[in-house]
């Protein structure tokens, strides 16, 4: 089953709970009128026998208007069940699915390229040279990417053709297909996996990227992930340029209870990789995170520096580093792009950090990723708690962004 197949089974099912949600509902207040008429007619009962027993409470002496209280106190009590609630129902908190977590970070996302889309098929007549022309618009003004953008027009012209699609819904369905087929396609042997160093050894994972992506915090939520999963999680302050990086990661490793390595402000960040990789080795930690500068993204001197990270590292550990993560800030659209072409020609990058997500009106720029730089996109953060950065999953990811789009 393909991905956008699984995608309509997943868009059935919600709208088959939607409708068994609405049912249930409709059941439950017709119950409740049915206890409201039982509760009435309990009362009266209750009132008859009141009236029924008087004449036995004068007749055991009870006269005294406390007494008769008391005795009727005694009655009603015993009349009275307590039910039992179940396990299900004390409980106050409700797990939130993954699918809830897409579906709310990915809101921006979705609306604009619903709105895109919208416009887009408001002036469409008939499939000619300008409905590809504006095609091509509007899916690099949604940060698919040009390249993409062609690819997803070129295939189309045979298809649309092929499926006979003449109304604007049809139209719209077979595009979203297209996009969706040609993002699995590009996927193919993909490992969006983690890759962790043989149990007993430390794995080691640098993170590389240009300044204010959010490095720094997303080392903080997935060591507080990891720490929670039972790990001994060790992180390296290697960013000791920037002014306050050593000390934003200091923070989060307080907030995660997790020991960070620091040298001194503008030291050689070789030189706290290598303290850190040592500490790490001789003290069993499983996980290291090196946080590390990023500066001017055309400076030569920074990509010379972290091959200089990378040496160290595998002067200790020859395997490492496991994994080298860059972490991309969705909001800034084909810049994001650029950033992951540089980085994955100096870097041995293995992975993406997509973060921002839930403030950007722009959701293509996964798509463009992939099909330029085949490079997996692992996390992908919806917000600012820890447990707002998630593994990747392509399947939500297509159904929280194209949901409200495609037809069931």
């Amino acid at each position: 089953m393909g991905l956008f197949d699984i995608f309509r089974k997943k868009k059935n099912e919600t709208i088959e709970q939607g409708s068994a949600s609405e049912s249930t509902e409709i059941l439950s207040e017709s119950e409740s009128n049915s206890d409201a008429s039982e509760d009435e007619q309990s009362t009266a009962v209750s009132e008859n026998t009141s009236a029924v027993t008087q004449p036995m409470m004068e007749q055991v002496g009870l006269v005294n208007e406390d007494e008769v209280k008391i005795w009727q106190e005694a009655l009603d009590k015993q009349k009275i069940s307590t039910p039992q609630l179940t396990e299900t129902e004390t409980e106050t908190e409700t797990e939130t699915t993954e699918q809830q977590i897409y579906d709310a970070g990915l809101k921006k996302s979705r609306t604009g390229f619903a709105d895109r889309f919208n416009r887009f098929l408001a002036n469409f007549r008939s499939v000619d040279e300008n409905f590809f022309e504006d095609l091509e618009e509007t899916l690099v003004g949604a940060d698919v990417g040009f390249d993409m953008a062609i690819k997803i027009s070129d295939e189309l012209r045979e298809e649309v053709k092929l499926k006979n699609a003449k109304r604007k819904e049809d139209v719209r369905d077979v595009i979203i297909k297209k996009m969706v087929d040609l993002y699995e396609a590009d996927g193919i042997n993909e490992d969006a996996t983690m890759n962790f160093a043989p149990k007993g050894q430390t794995t080691v994972i640098l993170f590389v990227g240009v300044n204010g992506v959010g490095k720094t915090t997303t080392i903080g939520k997935l060591a507080s992930k990891y720490q929670k999963a039972g790990k001994s999680v060790l992180l390296a302050a290697a960013d000791t340029f920037r002014a306050g990086a050593t000390k934003q990661l200091q923070e989060w490793g307080e907030c995660a209870y997790v020991p960070v390595v620091a040298g001194k402000e503008k030291a050689d960040p070789a030189s706290v990789v290598f303290a850190a990789v040592e500490k790490a080795r001789d003290e069993n930690y499983d996980v290291l995170f090196i946080d590390t500068a990023g500066r001017l993204q055309n400076n030569v001197n920074l990509m010379q520096e972290l091959e200089k990270m990378k040496r160290i590292i595998q002067r200790e550990i020859p395997e490492a580093p496991h994994e080298v993560l860059l972490v991309l800030d969705a909001t800034t659209g084909q810049n994001a792009l650029q950033q992951a072409k540089l980085f994955k020609n100096s870097s041995d990058v293995s992975g993406i950090v997509l973060t921002k997500m839930d403030g950007t009106a722009k959701g293509g720029i996964v798509f463009s990723i992939r099909n330029e730089m085949h490079l997996p996109v692992k996390w992908i953060g919806f917000g600012e708690k820890a447990s707002d950065l998630r593994e990747f999953n392509p399947e939500e990811f297509v159904y929280g962004l194209f949901k409200e789009l495609v037809e069931s």
